[in-house]
């Protein structure tokens, strides 16, 4: 019995990109596991089928979305250019109102899931910040030249308990 063939849809430029990929290379990068498939991947060609369709309309949709951000705007002309470009277009007659419906979700989910990496993004950038701040206050609080009001002005992220907690690690490691 033959192996079923697995394939990838390509939406963007190919430029040098292989015929086939292996998923272990591109999505583990390279690491030994149990599934070791190859698919074939299909980029835009000059065939009119559904697929090279749809890759195109993804296309246009890239487009837009650069022009118009992630709004209503950009799903919407993305439709008007792929009807007057012959791309779905007997779908997108018919299915206008659910493509811009689903389209408008998936920019929701990809607000929220934006908003949760910034979100990652701001913490651990707080995180570094807060750990210089402390190695600064430590720096100031062994030298023994600043008074604590000194290392409190010159550290104001730091609180005057963090401050004393330090103070006292300090004084316990000389």
């Amino acid at each position: 019995m033959p192996k079923p063939e697995l394939y990838v849809i390509f939406t963007g430029n190919r430029g040098r990109k292989p015929d086939r990929i292996s998923l272990s290379k591109e999505f583990f990068r390279g690491v030994d596991i149990d599934i070791g498939i190859k698919a074939k991947v299909i980029y835009e060609s000059n065939t009119d089928d559904i697929i090279n369709q749809y890759i195109i309309s993804c296309k246009v949709f890239n487009e837009q979305t650069k022009r118009h951000g992630m709004t209503r705007e950009a799903v919407t002309e993305t439709i008007r250019i792929c009807k007057d470009r012959n791309v779905l277009r007997e779908y997108l007659l018919d299915k206008e109102k659910e493509v811009v419906s689903i389209m408008m979700s998936l920019f929701d989910e990809e607000q929220i899931m934006k908003m949760h990496i910034k979100g990652k993004q701001r913490e651990a950038a707080e995180k570094a910040a807060k750990k210089v701040a402390r190695e600064t206050a430590k720096r100031m609080l062994k030298m023994e030249k600043f008074s604590f009001e000194d290392i409190a002005e010159c550290v104001p992220s730091l609180s005057f308990e963090e401050l004393r907690e330090l103070e006292m690690k300090v004084k316990q490691s000389i």
